[in-house]
């Protein structure tokens, strides 16, 4: 069995459970939310050996145990608090992952760079802003999160501007996608209700872990 057959078979899964509460049946997706990322869990497995593969396998693990807990988060802020500590180590686990990636020898576009980091800095500051006034006494914990996954964005963006494409362009749309989903979910929780959050908020998760899985695949695929 090959990986592409497994990472296909994760985006018909997660086709099906995006879907299902459009036709009133959203109860079942808490027990189908467990089955997303072994999908992809698996795929790496099997994949050909490289020398970051232990180090995606360990933070798809956390990313699969912090979707677990969260499907207690509406029964006590601690669940919440957990799931973050679980993503948060899967943030940082995909920093270190991005940085042991082999660059391709392309030299780095430095005006490309800067403009990367005062836009991804500037989507931070704005969302920090806007969102620190509404979190009480999550205020620290969702700081030191925010300020992980916007590293994350940036060492993701800075390297792939030295990967070989296409892979760059998944890993860092990934990157965007998962961004995308955590603003999503802090701005539906602490600010403002979105109508048909948990879609926006999973299909955005869904696209940005296989993306990123996919890129980092493609970037050791064997020639």
């Amino acid at each position: 069995m090959k990986p592409q057959f497994i990472l296909r078979s994760y985006l018909v899964f997660s086709s099906i459970y995006l879907l299902l509460p459009f036709v009133d049946l959203e109860a079942i997706n808490w027990y189908l939310k467990p089955f997303l990322l072994p999908f992809l869990i698996i795929a790496v497995i099997i994949s050909a050996e490289f020398k970051t593969k232990n180090i995606l396998l360990i933070a798809l693990f956390f990313s699969w145990i912090g979707d677990i807990i969260l499907l207690f988060a509406d029964q006590a802020e601690i669940y919440f608090i957990l799931g973050l500590v679980s993503f948060l180590l899967s943030h940082l686990l995909y920093i270190f992952l991005f940085l042991r990636q082999d660059k391709n020898q392309i030299p780095i576009n430095k005006g490309s760079l800067a403009l990367g980091f005062v836009v991804i800095l500037s989507y931070f500051f704005g969302m920090v802003s806007l969102l620190f006034p509404k979190l009480g006494p999550l205020q620290i914990p969702v700081m030191v999160y925010a300020a992980v996954i916007t590293t994350m964005l940036f060492v993701a963006y800075q390297r792939s501007l030295s990967w070989k494409k296409p892979a760059a362009y998944f890993i860092i749309i990934g990157a965007v996608f998962f961004v995308l989903s955590d603003s999503i979910l802090a701005f539906n929780k602490f600010y403002q209700a979105i109508p048909q959050a948990g879609f926006w908020i999973m299909s955005t998760y869904i696209l940005a872990q296989f993306l990123i899985v996919s890129g980092v695949l493609r970037l050791n695929q064997k020639k």
